[in-house]
């Protein structure tokens, strides 16, 4: 599972490790700042990228991702990239269709229907030679990263990929992915341990790559209620970062910290920081000071800005972005979005969030 037979050795060395010592619990001299689909299409330079593109080509060009998750960068003094990448890349490699329709987002034609349809699914252990374009994007882009800030890598839970690839898209239910939980349980869990056998080694292979800290993304967690959390999302979330730590040890690599992102799993706070993540990302609707009374000193938070306060004024911004400072407090603490930026927000205005995190941090550590 080497990428591209390039060994860790041969990464530029890295300047600004902010992000991985607050993400590891250490102490940091401001708070460390990026954003949920910080590249996308609220940049104007994005739009002219993939212009031309069907979206998961881009996916799929090593080239156009780097270039892709470098255009925040050369704007605004983050410090961490992620990937730019899907999480659908883990059904389309187990050999389900998905096309991106314009408008409208990830569209299955053939979602899964029945327990039979399981027996199409591609073996999971074929996931990473299918995915070696993720691989070769994530080396490229350490290389041209240049040391400036570390690399994420990331995917989907399985219990949200699970979702789509029985929805065959996006929905505001989950109704026909829910009823597989109540009437087919046996056939959801072996699909779920379908994609985490997918998830694992897909992770794994990033680090190896030359990511240096992993997402998972437990987006569609707010559709269940605690009990089916606790029975089809949980046990996996925990089974995934439990497997990725021992298959990355195996490797001979040095550990990456793990970032748990369930949206709207607020009732699940404490649970997820005794998950195996280092960090448990928290969406807008959790306030700051109950979610540390919740997880403890244990883990780092992330969060948790509404994306749609970046439609206020900058000096508002700056406000906002200072009171969510206060009250998440100096240190174990990644500030971020709730969720990710919006395709209509102005470039100014993340520009003046990331501005106001950084200068508002270091003021609360002088005083």
């Amino acid at each position: 599972m080497e990428a591209n037979g390039k060994g860790p050795q041969s990464f530029p060395e890295l300047k600004n490790d902010t992000f991985l010592r607050a993400a590891w619990g250490e102490k940091t001299d401001y708070t460390p700042v990026w954003c949920m689909r910080q590249a996308g299409r609220y940049l104007p330079e994005f739009r002219e990228t993939r212009a031309a593109q069907d979206f998961f080509s881009t996916c799929r060009s090593p080239e156009a991702c780097c270039e892709l998750t470098l255009q925040p960068l050369r704007r605004f003094p983050l410090d961490a990239a992620i990937i730019f990448s899907d999480i659908l890349v883990v059904p389309q490699a187990l050999g389900m269709e998905v096309t991106m329709v314009p408008g409208k987002g990830p569209s299955f034609p053939e979602p899964l229907r029945e327990e039979q349809d399981l027996e199409h699914l591609r073996d999971p252990a074929g996931v990473v030679s299918e995915l070696s374009y993720v691989f070769q994007a994530i080396t490229l882009t350490r290389q041209q990263l240049a040391g400036r800030v570390p690399l994420i890598g990331f995917a989907g839970a399985p219990w949200t990929l699970m979702t789509y690839m029985i929805e065959g898209g996006s929905s505001s239910t989950m109704a026909q992915a829910k009823r597989w939980l109540y009437q087919r349980p046996q056939a959801s869990h072996q699909l779920l341990r379908i994609l985490t056998d997918a998830v694992v080694p897909y992770l794994i292979g990033q680090v190896v790559a030359g990511a240096q800290a992993l997402q998972l993304f437990e987006s569609h967690a707010g559709h269940l209620g605690p009990q089916l959390f606790n029975m089809f999302a949980l046990p996996y979330i925990r089974d995934v970062a439990k497997r990725v730590k021992a298959g990355v040890q195996k490797a001979g690599l040095a550990p990456v910290p793990m970032i748990i992102f369930a949206k709207d799993g607020h009732f699940a706070l404490e649970e997820l920081a005794q998950s195996g993540y280092e960090v448990v990302g928290l969406d807008w609707t959790v306030a700051p000071k109950k979610a540390r009374d919740l997880v403890g000193k244990m883990v780092t938070l992330q969060g948790n800005l509404d994306p749609c306060a970046l439609y206020a004024s900058e000096e508002e911004i700056g406000q906002l972005a200072q009171q969510m400072l206060d009250d998440f407090g100096p240190q174990r603490y990644i500030a971020n979005l709730g969720h990710g930026l919006y395709p209509d927000m102005d470039p100014e205005h993340v520009g003046a969030f990331v501005d106001a995190v950084h200068r508002h941090s270091r003021l609360l550590r002088k005083n």
